[in-house]
């Protein structure tokens, strides 16, 4: 009995009629429908349908051939969907909901833009802006590409016959598909698609007026190429693959080989997944690779990246300071209003060779791209781990950029704005770019802007913990690695062609790994403050000819609770380190649970003892989950005065510092948290809920408009604010 029949398209639709052409809605949804139960000479009577609810069903695909001149929305979340191209027949869809359909990847996304001309929403996010980059600008690259090979290896047939035009199609496709190579891996699988659609129609264009390509009513039209006001880039610069020096490295072992991140990772090794972290590496100086030395990335597959379904919004609120606050506390912070955050998106884009079910990799940095522009909307945070280097569109869920090295292992990154020359007199532009480094001990350099790793150079011979730009100059890069030692690098700006030149201005000797790097947000460069596994120390900055270029650490900050260490308890591992305002500091020292706020003014201005140590000017304690497991960062929003920590269960604790009362501090009673946001508990189809993992580190773009935390389970959790109710 066929499932889908008039009476019941008259039933499910509305305006309530007895003609199907004047039903506008319909809602199909919950139905158990396959593909082979939706009519097409049936459903193609719907003339007037404008929104069509598919929803909760198990479509593998939508039937070819549908006729539905004027429908505008679509709902196909929560089936099975594999095949997205039969939708190119409904090319008037302007909205469209693909969610929690597994199967569905970030090519399957852009195939559904080139497909759907005027498709402006997508899973209820406005996807204008990316839409018309991938219609217009990918595609117009793509095409440049694909005429390059065929100019390059190919020419029609003479004399022209129907076998011979098949044959040459045949290599011509096959060619174009192997020999371009554009775009991030995570989109391989639609460049393919896209190369081979267009390589067909530009080799049936040669043969007019020999032979007619038929015209289609519905697609994406190349457009002519307009002028960009950017600096002019080779063909093999423009490559969204990022590109790499060669370069031999027989000293880099296997990621099987490799230890973990470090001595306290190993003794939670029960409780926690273990990170892995090189021996010693060959030393290599700092080198100047160009653009035209460096070399594309091999294709690989397609990137399967999970968004995960949330059930659950966590939210559940911690304890409140009184509004009687600390009086330097209020100056520095104002007076802001709590936030109300609510989990928008859960991704799993760092998975070991795109393996769906990769629950083991662990992440740990992330940070939002500084926004040149205030007027723009789109928020874009970086994230690492495992081998892999993501930017991620908060809004959309989407990983817009993705940067991979297989065999290394990404533990810390950093933006900086540098000046790119544009060479004949022109004036120099700044430019967003990003650094990111791990176990191999050298620093990837990124443009992401367009898509380009344009360099690279060693930093140390062990693995990098640490990355940090001056804040104040873009081209002043720190790096601290685990051979205790952090650098102070020049990496200048770079030109049209992307050269550039690295040049070590300082070394400062730790006794210690240093795990966090901060400057002092005001004043001169001429402190650094490094929270290593053995304490906090400061070391002296100022740049001078007369100065060491080799330097010790200046003097110790010390806490209370280290007078509280006995031989099973261990306080002097900093791992946690943020300024949240231009004096007051955030830090955690690992298994204390607490978070102390303190001032760096008032701690340098005391005199260091025989021991040079300082003890930190404590103004409040917050208190924070009871746990051992160590790198679970701090992070703070200096603009809503915020400072965040997430825990060993997915939770994030959430203190909103002008609540704090002046004499909590002196009584001994911690602050509790402003807001605990529990776990959003995803849902993964075949594995069920999700359990909250530790949350490694979490950032804030400067409004608190988004957070972002990553797990020790290779997931990225994208949490938005919401208006107060």
């Amino acid at each position: 009995m066929e499932k889908i029949t008039e009476k019941l398209l008259l039933e499910k639709g509305s305006p309530k009629s007895k003609k199907l052409e004047d039903i506008k809605t319909l809602n199909l949804s919950n139905l158990g429908l396959k593909c082979a139960d939706l009519p097409v000479k049936l459903l193609s009577r719907l003339w007037s349908l404008e929104s069509w609810d598919l929803s909760g069903n198990r479509l593998q695909e939508m039937p070819k051939n549908l006729e539905l001149p004027k429908l505008r929305r679509l709902d196909l979340s929560d089936n099975q969907m594999e095949d997205v191209t039969p939708l190119e027949c409904l090319c008037s869809l302007e909205e469209l909901k693909m969610e929690d359909n597994l199967y569905v990847t970030v090519s399957d996304n852009y195939k559904l833009m080139t497909l759907l001309p005027n498709l402006r929403s997508y899973n209820g996010k406005d996807i204008t802006t990316t839409a018309n980059h991938v219609r217009f600008v990918f595609t117009e690259n793509l095409k440049t590409r694909m005429v390059a090979v065929w100019e390059k290896s190919f020419s029609l047939p003479d004399p022209f016959t129907e076998q011979k035009l098949s044959v040459l199609e045949k290599d011509f496709v096959n060619a174009a598909c192997r020999e371009v190579k554009y775009g991030p891996s995570s989109v391989s699988d639609f460049t393919k698609w896209k190369v081979a659609t267009m390589a067909r129609e530009y080799l049936h264009s040669l043969m007019a007026p020999k032979k007619e390509t038929p015209k289609k009513t519905c697609g994406v039209s190349t457009p002519v190429k307009r002028k960009h006001q950017t600096p002019a880039l080779t063909d093999s610069q423009t490559s969204l693959t990022p590109l790499k020096k060669p370069r031999s490295d027989p000293s880099a072992p296997p990621a099987e080989d490799s230890l973990r991140k470090s001595s306290l990772r190993l003794r939670n090794q029960a409780l926690t997944g273990g990170v892995p972290l090189s021996p010693a590496m060959r030393r290599s100086r700092p080198s100047t690779p160009t653009r035209a030395s460096a070399e594309k990335a091999a294709a690989r597959k397609p990137c399967n990246v999970r968004t995960m379904k949330i059930v659950a919004a966590g939210g559940a609120r911690g304890q409140r300071g009184e509004n009687t606050s600390d009086d330097a506390i209020k100056k520095s912070c104002g007076r802001t209003q709590p936030v109300h955050l609510q989990p928008l998106h859960v991704l799993q884009c760092h998975s070991k060779q795109d393996n769906s079910e990769d629950f083991s990799t662990q992440l740990w940095a992330c940070a939002f791209q500084p926004q040149q522009d205030s007027s723009a909307g789109s928020r874009l945070v970086a994230t690492c781990g495992g081998d892999s280097v993501c930017v991620i569109d908060c809004e959309a869920g989407m990983v817009m950029k993705k940067y991979k090295v297989p065999g290394e292992e990404f533990f810390t990154l950093a933006w900086s704005t540098v000046l790119m020359s544009r060479g004949g007199g022109a004036t120099a532009q700044t430019c967003s770019i990003l650094a990111a480094g791990g176990k191999r001990g050298l620093v990837k350099l990124i443009h992401p802007k367009y898509n380009v790793a344009y360099g690279e150079f060693r930093a140390s011979r062990k693995a990098l913990s640490v990355l940090r730009f001056n804040h104040r100059r873009g081209n002043f890069l720190f790096t601290g690695s685990y051979d205790n030692k952090i650098i102070l690098w020049d990496i200048g700006g770079v030109d049209s062609s992307y050269n550039f030149k690295v040049v070590q201005l300082l070394a400062l000797e730790s006794s210690a790994t240093p795990l966090h790097i901060c400057l002092p947000p005001a004043g001169a460069d001429a402190h650094l403050l490094a929270a290593c596994e053995d304490g906090l120390h400061c070391y002296n900055t100022q740049l001078s000819p007369s100065s060491a270029t080799k330097r010790s650490r200046e003097v110790e900050i010390t806490f209370p609770v280290y007078e509280e260490e006995d031989k099973d308890h261990d306080y002097h591992t900093v791992d946690g380190l943020s300024f949240l305002t231009d004096d007051i500091v955030a830090s955690k020292n690992f298994t204390h649970g607490r978070i102390y706020l303190w001032s760096w003014n008032r701690t340098r201005s005391q005199r260091p003892g025989k021991s040079g140590r300082l003890r930190a000017a404590v103004l409040a304690e917050l208190r924070w989950v009871n746990t051992d497991i160590p790198y679970l960062a701090v992070n703070t929003c200096p603009g809503r005065a915020y400072v965040v920590c997430g825990d060993n269960e997915g939770r994030l604790w959430t203190y909103h510092v002008t609540h704090i009362q002046k004499d909590r501090f002196q009584t001994g009673t911690a602050i509790e948290p402003t807001e605990v946001l529990q776990w959003p508990a995803p849902v993964c189809k075949g594995l069920g809920k999700v359990e909250g993992p530790s949350i490694n580190s979490v950032a804030m773009d400067p409004d608190l408009q988004y957070l972002v935390a990553l797990s020790d389970k290779n997931m990225v959790v994208v949490w938005k604010r919401i208006a107060s109710s």
